[in-house]
């Protein structure tokens, strides 16, 4: 197999590819991932991730890069990274006893033949009836401030949840390892 390219500063990402024990190098892909205009966010979590592997592809010929990217989704609205307590306790207020999506699109680029793989996994979760005290304790605890939808269901976000629907439970935290296995099998095809 080829070498490895995790197109992520990610340190979630990087957990996770570590899962499936394969040598690796995280790479910092440095592209603009600002929506464009009109664009749906299942377009753009899979446009993302394609572009955050072609923007390593020229440093890294004979590679698989891999590349992924996460919105949450509730009803119109697309939630990203907060980056603040008070952006996610508003963000956690919103999905307090509601469904959200979280999309998750995934690339694969192989440099030896420039075949690219994209795809995107959705995963439903259900939020219980959330009070403030629990959502600030949580905040305090946790500080998911860099997690799209403001937890991190790895750890204490879990206990935010009635529920969790969809194929691949690592999806939710940033990289589906289940589709990407997929794809490494297919990567020399």
């Amino acid at each position: 197999m080829a070498k490895l390219i995790l197109a992520s500063s990610s340190q979630y990402r990087r957990k996770l590819l570590s899962r499936l024990q394969l040598p690796f190098e995280p790479h910092s892909p440095d592209i603009d991932e600002s929506p464009k205009s009109g664009e749906s966010p299942e377009d753009m979590v899979k446009r993302l991730s394609e572009e955050k592997v072609r923007a390593l592809a020229s440093q890294y010929s004979h590679h698989l890069i891999i590349g992924s990217d996460q919105v949450a989704v509730l009803g119109k609205n697309v939630l990203t990274k907060p980056g603040s307590f008070d952006a996610a306790f508003e963000q956690l207020t919103s999905q307090s006893g509601k469904k959200v999506q979280f999309l998750t699109g995934l690339a694969l680029l192989n440099t030896n033949t420039n075949v690219i793989q994209v795809d995107m996994i959705t995963t439903e979760v259900a939020f219980r009836q959330l009070t403030n005290q629990e959502i600030t304790d949580y905040l305090l605890q946790d500080e998911p401030y860099d997690c799209a939808g403001s937890f991190k269901s790895e750890g204490l976000g879990i206990t935010l949840f009635e529920g969790i629907y969809g194929t691949d439970p690592t999806a939710l935290v940033g990289l589906p390892l289940i589709r990407l296995g997929e794809m490494l099998r297919n990567s020399d095809k």
